[in-house]
């Protein structure tokens, strides 16, 4: 953990904020099949081939594409492995081994998957599955002993009005221009500054979690990917508080 001698040290003022940045995945494409689909022959079908019950099977378009045809915002929905790739870019960062990462996950349907810091995931695609399947089954992993994830029935503004953050920045397209840079040093001039970061695949955040932002901000023009934006989001902040060079002091 940092010291406050490291804080001091680098000129970073305590008063401005305690360091520990909160991350947020917003309306993650990650869901159990929706009842609606259990009786397509596509969901039938996966469902006998692993064994399980429709409802305990997380929704994949590399599976359920032709089940989600008609399904309601389709194009944000069934992609299990944004969420994956972004955690475990966000849970191997210095950051977060330094404990000042605190990430959740929320999903389309309103469900708040908070993860331990210390959590380890699957590498492994099918593994991380069976793992979120486990926990919309019970509630939370592993089933006993210190717990790696809860997950809860919670809206998005619950989530935030629990959380306390002060100043809450959402990435977007639709946003205003502004370099990582300037938005990452006005981050640090809060005491409990969260970032939220769209967990689907295509589209943009509702008007409800738009207007839940302090900023929204739009670093590049183009379509960055959930976890490349997560990568460089936690390095701008650890860079602008000056972790890889505390981490390189003997």
């Amino acid at each position: 953990m940092l010291s406050i001698k490291f804080f001091i040290e680098t000129g970073f003022s305590l008063s401005e904020g305690s360091g520990l940045l909160i991350l947020i995945l917003a309306e993650s494409a990650l869901e159990p099949v929706p009842r609606g689909l259990w009786r397509h022959p596509a969901i039938k079908r996966h469902s006998k081939r692993h064994g399980k019950p429709p409802q305990f099977i997380l929704l994949d378009r590399s599976y359920h594409h032709f089940a989600m045809k008609n399904l309601k915002e389709s194009e944000k929905r069934g992609r299990p492995d944004i969420v994956h790739f972004a955690l475990l870019e966000a849970l191997g960062s210095p950051l977060n081994k330094e404990g000042l990462l605190q990430v959740y996950v929320h999903t389309i349907n309103d469900y708040v998957i908070t993860v331990n810091p210390e959590a380890r995931l699957p590498r492994n695609y099918n593994r991380f599955i069976g793992l979120i399947e486990q926990l919309f089954e019970s509630g939370r992993v592993p089933s006993t002993g210190q717990t790696l994830l809860r997950l809860e029935r919670k809206t998005l503004p619950k989530l935030l009005r629990e959380i306390k953050s002060d100043y809450v920045v959402a990435f977007s397209r639709k946003g205003s221009p502004k370099t990582l840079k300037e938005t990452v040093s006005k981050l640090l001039h809060n005491k409990r500054p969260a970032v939220i970061i769209g967990g689907f695949p295509h589209g943009h955040f509702s008007e409800t979690t738009s207007k839940l932002a302090s900023e929204v901000i739009c670093i590049d023009p183009g379509m960055l990917e959930t976890w490349t934006l997560t990568s460089r989001v936690i390095y701008e902040y650890e860079r602008t508080i000056f972790l890889p060079k505390k981490r390189l002091k003997p």
